[in-house]
């Protein structure tokens, strides 16, 4: 069987995208807009892009009339954003953050998510992540339009948060205290306690 983009809807062949491309990390980002108000939404289409420079990419689908979600909105104005890293602990939150609100509601109060300031950029991270990566925006480029259509963001990472608790004696990053959640197709997820070398 092949599946083709122009034989079925945009909607099947989004299935069969995240049903093959998984598991897929989150990006639980966090922005900011003039007035103040914060945004948090999470992004599976995500994932580091270079080292040198230091670099990440997100792709947020256009609501469903059309128009940018907030989190793009918001970068697109002030040009920063934050990468929060998803943990079990988050869970639920981070699903509840994935709801359609008006532009002016605050997902941290939404979800009973607690705020910290970032070091470098206005958006605050989430308090009590094992880690954040606080980011400026390099470009971003709408490559569809219309319901769905998918923007990138690519963003330069001028600081990374680490909780103490993902730190070893030496004080160095344990990647395998940080343990985030990946995406599955459809509604699933998976954790990344058991892994492999």
């Amino acid at each position: 069987m092949n599946i083709q983009p122009d034989q079925v809807s945009v909607r099947q062949f989004y299935e069969a995208m995240v049903a093959t491309i998984t598991p897929r990390p989150i990006a639980w980002v966090s922005t900011i807009d003039a007035e103040g108000t914060c945004n948090l939404a999470p992004y599976s289409f995500f994932n580091g892009v270079g080292a040198n420079p230091p670099t990440l990419m997100f792709c947020p689908a256009n609501k469903g009339d059309g128009t940018a979600k907030d989190t793009l909105a918001n970068i697109r104005a002030n040009g920063e954003f934050v990468v929060n890293v998803v943990t079990e602990a988050f869970f639920d939150a981070m699903k509840l953050s994935a709801s359609d609100v008006a532009a002016d509601e605050d997902e941290f109060t939404l979800t009973g998510t607690q705020k910290a300031p970032s070091d470098f950029v206005k958006p605050p991270r989430v308090r009590d992540v094992v880690a954040a990566m606080e980011c400026e925006l390099l470009t971003s480029m709408q490559l569809g339009v219309g319901p769905g259509g998918a923007n990138l963001v690519v963003g330069k990472i001028v600081s990374i948060y680490v909780a103490d608790s993902a730190l070893d004696e030496s004080g160095s990053l344990n990647a395998d205290q940080i343990r985030p959640i990946g995406r599955m197709g459809g509604p699933r997820y998976t954790k990344t306690n058991d892994q492999i070398e």
